[in-house]
């Protein structure tokens, strides 16, 4: 469904990403690892149009280019969203505004009512709190917002990225109940997440990152966890 063919990008004369070639298939929950630095994040900012790539990005098999397809919010209208690392939710507006703000293409505004609803159905707290300001919520109900923003847009692909930072164990095991249900439903998720074992525990293929490129790739199912760090670390080559 989202595949990348030597895809480049960086910013300025900054280049983070080098010739990187990897596919996200369709129904599939993705995570991508790795050491601050790898270009996680700049992967999904490219992605979803918002720094310029050389290479190509394919969406259903067709490059992004080819469909005129290069600005972010043309990629939300094709059902491409990000949920942003560290939340990002609009602070002086109230927990439902923010929500209503995710169902901004055409084609969701319909739907508004009945997708509210529904979030308020994955994310009770956030009916409780939905007349309160976003910037007065603690992290984990944030982050909740932020997902719950995201899927107010209908995504076919949803990128989460690092959902459990700064986030308490039990706020961490609440998004992640979340991510599974959204998985169970057919979404296809690419998760960056910096805690391996419970990106591990939620997906169906995993890619390592280090300085811009993918060096491992494998089935979540076949992984051998000390294995996955000690190329994490980059101390495969080291004597045990």
């Amino acid at each position: 469904m989202l595949e990348t063919r030597n895809l480049t990008a960086g910013y300025g004369a900054i280049t983070v990403l080098w010739d990187l070639s990897v596919t996200f298939r369709e129904g599939a929950l993705t995570t991508i690892v790795g050491p601050n630095g790898a270009g996680k994040t700049t992967l999904l900012r490219a992605l979803t149009g918002l720094i310029p790539h050389q290479g190509e990005i394919l969406l259903s098999g067709t490059p992004l280019k080819g469909k005129g397809l290069m600005k972010t919010w043309d990629l939300v209208a094709e059902g491409l969203v990000m949920v942003p690392e560290g939340r990002l939710v609009f602070r002086d507006m109230s927990v439902e505004e923010n929500l209503c703000l995710g169902a901004y293409p055409t084609r969701c505004r319909g739907r508004l009512s009945s997708n509210l609803e529904r979030m308020y159905t994955l994310f009770p707290r956030l009916k409780e709190r939905r007349h309160q300001f976003a910037g007065s919520l603690s992290g984990g109900e944030a982050q909740m917002v932020a997902m719950g923003r995201g899927l107010m847009a209908e995504p076919r692909i949803l990128l989460i990225d690092e959902p459990s930072l700064g986030l308490a164990p039990v706020m961490v095991k609440e998004v992640f109940d979340i991510i599974r249900r959204l998985k169970a439903e057919g979404t296809t998720i690419v998760l960056i997440e910096q805690n391996t074992s419970v990106a591990l525990s939620v997906a169906d293929d995993v890619h390592l990152m280090r300085s811009g490129k993918v060096i491992f790739s494998q089935a979540a199912a076949d992984v051998n966890l000390d294995h996955l760090h000690d190329l994490y670390f980059a101390r495969e080559g080291q004597a045990a």
